[in-house]
């Protein structure tokens, strides 16, 4: 990969390249790939298919994001007519998504932390939609039923809260255990994975989600739509697991 530009940051250094073989730019910060892009800012992610396909079911015009990188999923929405508020903590991911990754710059940015963020805003959205890492990881106060707490008054009658959890294989409980703090707040939580997969991600999602189904690849990017269609088909609806 070539190096592009790079970004010191107290939370990692942000480092963007671009891919020999097909002229992707590619979002890392510290050890952690965060985001991957066409030149029109669509993503080469299926699980941000996969969030993007689940929110265009919920019929979600209005939608919190909380966690930026590359911005990928944000653009993708507002080309598709949705308003977005944007929460990250840390304000150099803005600048990078608006310079490399197509990021509009109608959006609505905030920098903050997402649970500090929720507890001071008093708007709603038909969708929230959490996908923040630090050090690879969702920090813990992300991952309670207290966060999640704050984020029910934010939506809408009907309104859908997405996440996305990164599982290392399937021993991995990762997913499980934050259904379960959901499950606190929310009667209805579905898991949408790829079992028998490493290093994969799940997409959790509660609230009006009972009628959604397995997401398509709706907004083709200009490479990769064979794998990124394939890897949401093996995407299935599974239980908990105890």
């Amino acid at each position: 990969m070539i190096p592009v530009a790079e970004r010191k940051s107290r939370f990692g250094a942000i480092k963007i390249f671009k891919t020999k073989k097909t002229g992707s730019l590619v979002y890392v910060q510290g050890d952690s790939f965060q985001s991957e892009a066409d030149s029109n800012g669509i993503s080469l992610v299926a699980y941000i298919h996969a969030m993007f396909g689940l929110l265009s079911q919920a019929g979600s015009k209005t939608v919190l994001m909380i966690g930026c990188g590359g911005g990928t999923l944000a653009t993708m929405l507002t080309n598709a007519h949705c308003r977005l508020t944007v929460v990250d903590i840390d304000s150099h991911a803005f600048l990078l998504a608006r310079r490399y990754f197509r990021f509009p710059p109608d959006i609505d940015c905030r920098v903050a932390d997402g649970s500090e963020f929720l507890m001071s805003e008093r708007g709603t959205f038909d969708a929230v939609a959490l996908d923040a890492f630090m050090a690879g990881t969702i920090p813990d106060h992300l991952k309670s039923s207290a966060f999640f707490s704050l984020v029910r008054p934010r939506l809408n009658p009907g309104g859908v809260v997405l996440v996305n959890v990164h599982v290392e294989n399937d021993l991995d409980d990762a997913a499980d255990r934050m259904a379960d703090e959901m499950a606190k707040v929310w009667t209805d939580v579905r898991i949408l994975d790829r079992e028998g997969s490493t290093h994969r991600n799940a997409i959790l999602m509660a609230g009006g989600v009972q009628d959604l189904h397995k997401p398509a690849l709706l907004m083709r990017p200009a490479m990769d739509c064979e794998q990124i269609e394939g890897e949401l088909e093996a995407m299935v609806f599974r239980p908990r697991q105890a």
